[in-house]
C-alpha cells in the first residue's frame, strides 16, 4: 500500500507540469497570512507537509524566514522544488517520507499542511497523523490546515478524500490543540473550476 500510494504521487509529479494540478497556486496569500498570523521569530523551525513544488517556501523565504522545511512523499516534487529555488535551496531541508511515518529530532513551531491531510480516508491514519504532529511539535506550536471542506471535492488526483467542517476538524485536533481562526476559501484551479478549502488555525496546549 504504501509503494503504491508513494508511485502514485511520483507519477503526478512527473509527468504533469506545476500548473497541470488543481492545488497549484504561485501566490499562496492565505497560508503566508496565516503563518504570519502566529508571530513567530523569522529563525522559527517552520515545516510544510505535502508542500510538493509549492510556491509557498519561495515565499517564506522572501520573507526572511530562515529554518524553513519541506516534506513530500514524491522525490520528483522534491527535485522540482529544489531545481526551481536554485541557490535558495540551501536555506531548506527537504525530506521525502510520508507524513504518517515522519518522525524528526527537531522540534517544529509551525505546522502548515495544505491539500494534504484530506488524503488520509481511514480513521487509524487521521489519529496516526495527529499523533505525529503532536510529537514533532513544541509546546505552543502553531498548526495550520487547509483542506477540503464539505462543499469541495470528493476526489482529488484521482483520490478519495476526507471531507471537512469545523466540528469535523475540532473532532480529530480539538482534545489536543486550542482553534484560533478557522473560515472557509474557494480555491481557483488552473483549470477554472473551484474547489472549496477550510483552513484552520490551531495553537498546541
Amino acid at each position: 500500500m504504501e509503494n503504491t500510494k508513494k508511485q502514485h504521487w511520483e507519477t503526478v509529479f512527473i509527468t504533469k507540469a506545476e500548473n497541470e494540478v488543481s492545488w497549484f497556486q504561485e501566490q499562496p496569500q492565505t497560508s503566508i497570512q496565516l503563518i504570519q498570523a502566529c508571530k513567530v521569530a523569522k529563525d522559527a523551525k517552520i515545516i510544510d507537509i505535502g508542500g510538493g513544488d509549492s510556491y509557498l517556501i519561495d515565499s517564506l523565504l522572501d520573507l526572511g524566514y530562515i529554518n524553513l522545511f519541506l516534506l513530500d512523499i514524491s522525490e520528483a516534487a522534491i527535485e522540482r522544488a529544489k531545481k526551481r529555488l536554485g541557490n535558495k535551496a540551501k536555506h531548506v531541508t527537504f525530506v521525502v517520507s510520508d507524513s504518517l511515518h515522519f518522525h524528526s529530532d527537531e522540534k517544529f513551531e509551525v505546522w502548515h499542511d495544505r491539500a494534504s491531510f484530506h488524503f488520509f480516508t481511514e480513521a487509524s491514519d487521521i489519529e496516526q497523523y495527529k499523533n505525529n504532529v503532536i510529537a514533532n511539535t513544541n509546546q505552543n506550536a502553531h498548526l495550520i490546515i487547509g483542506t477540503f471542506s464539505e462543499d469541495g471535492p470528493l476526489k482529488c488526483s484521482g483520490l478519495p478524500i476526507t471531507q471537512y467542517s469545523v466540528d469535523k476538524m475540532e473532532a480529530v485536533f480539538g482534545q489536543d490543540f486550542e482553534l484560533e481562526n478557522c473560515f472557509t476559501e474557494d480555491h481557483e484551479t488552473p483549470f477554472n473550476t473551484i474547489q472549496n478549502f477550510i483552513f484552520c488555525h490551531y495553537m498546541k496546549k
